[in-house]
């Protein structure tokens, strides 16, 4: 490699100095197997099941250098590949649960990954490079983009093989992909440079149309057109905004007619553990479902019944129906990925907006975590106080108040 081939390999690759350090792995994060407790009912956590990092050119731009014009020159380049930061449905990622879960990928891998929303797209496309010997350039910005998969944790109640009960920690529903990315690095790459294979560098280096030197010298200084095959290169690495299709993600929708549903006999009341409030439906359609004490006047708004029932894996999925209102409980179709939404009841159309997975306590207890089966996120409130809503957190209450009890009336 020659002097200038290395100045340039190691200022590019250096340019971003020394990322700070990913966040060490949390040795107090749930396994799967590990013992939980009633409290932990209404929470969840996120684990890391594949990841897979790829060097990626975000922004490029061939680029001559003639003899009179090296030195520091300003390269404008064009957008190469949109990278945006995205967890399941959160492509904004809004909650505890995204942020937890781009948290382990970066300490599981070793990398600083941006952790909140973000897009390449927003980063300035101007490169400040200096030139110090003529040639042919890639000028380039790039990144390594992660994406993988993720499970979520909940707990819920196992059958030991002696037959008795306990509370662990299980692969429960929930799970789906992300993506991220690390800071961007950007250089100047040239076709006789020595890089490490599979870095940032080398794929801006293929990007570089290498042809004969004396064929780039044919052109002034400046940008140099694309090539054909750079044409072909940049449309195959130059995907749709990250983050999922809506053919990916699975309709807010579903049946649009009112759903026959098949609901038990039993009839419950979702209440607070220990305390006299409880699940009250809302009268007004425009309202949501809070909490409220019973009394003879509650007209059943506070009464609930499981239809369309399944378990797998000691998990109930469940629609949940109110006598008071005849409605289904469910989250609002507008924006269902939103922390805190409030838990709405709406005419029973069966769609997965409307279906709960329920968590449960040991044989003898009532108490249960309520989980939305669209957007993964856990029932829960912010304080314990007449007519607080029932809302949505994307890992639950960490304090045990996504926790309730299902109490038969």
């Amino acid at each position: 490699m020659t002097a200038t081939a290395a100045a340039i390999a190691v200022t590019a690759m250096g340019l971003a100095a020394s990322p700070a350090a990913a966040a060490p792995t949390d040795t107090t994060a749930p396994r799967p197997g590990d013992t939980c407790t009633a409290a932990d009912l209404g929470t969840r956590h996120p684990y890391i099941k594949t990841t897979e990092v790829s060097p990626t050119i975000t922004h490029f731009k061939g680029w001559y250098v003639t003899e009179g014009t090296t030195g520091n020159q300003t390269v404008t380049t064009s957008t190469q590949t949109t990278i945006s930061v995205s967890v399941g449905l959160n492509g904004n990622v809004e909650g505890g649960f995204a942020v937890e879960t781009l948290g382990k990928v970066g300490a599981s891998l070793g990398l600083n990954v941006k952790v909140d929303y973000s897009s390449t797209s927003s980063e300035s496309n101007s490169v400040t490079w200096n030139f110090n010997q003529p040639g042919y350039y890639g000028v380039y910005k790039g990144t390594k983009k992660v994406t993988g998969t993720y499970g979520s944790l909940n707990c819920n109640r196992v059958q030991q093989g002696s037959g008795s009960w306990a509370l662990k920690w299980i692969e429960g529903p929930g799970g789906g992909s992300f993506t991220t990315y690390t800071t961007l690095e950007e250089g100047a790459v040239r076709c006789q440079d020595e890089v490490p294979a599979g870095s940032i560098m080398a794929k801006a280096q293929d990007l570089l149309d290498c042809g004969s030197a004396a064929a780039k010298a044919e052109h002034p200084a400046g940008a140099v057109a694309p090539t054909e095959k750079q044409k072909r290169d940049r449309a195959v690495q130059r995907p749709a905004l990250t983050g999922g299709t809506s053919a990916e993600q699975p309709k807010a929708g579903g049946r649009s007619a009112r759903a026959a549903l098949d609901c038990q006999a039993n009839v419950y009341k979702i209440a607070v553990p220990g305390k006299p409030l409880s699940w009250g439906a809302p009268v007004l359609a425009a309202d949501g479902v809070r909490l409220r004490p019973s009394s003879i006047f509650s007209a059943h708004l506070d009464n609930w019944r499981l239809c369309n029932v399944t378990e797998n894996n000691g998990v109930i999925e469940a629609s949940l129906w109110n006598w008071g209102n005849g409605g289904c409980a469910t989250i609002g179709a507008q924006n269902p990925a939103t922390e805190r939404a409030a838990l709405m009841t709406a005419s029973c159309t069966e769609d997965d907006l409307q279906r709960f997975y329920i968590y449960r306590d040991v044989p003898g207890s009532s108490k249960i975590g309520v989980q939305n089966k669209y957007t993964g996120s856990m029932m829960g409130h912010d304080r314990y106080a007449d007519g607080e809503f029932i809302r949505q957190y994307s890992s639950g209450r960490q304090d045990g108040t996504g926790t309730y009890t299902l109490v038969g009336v």
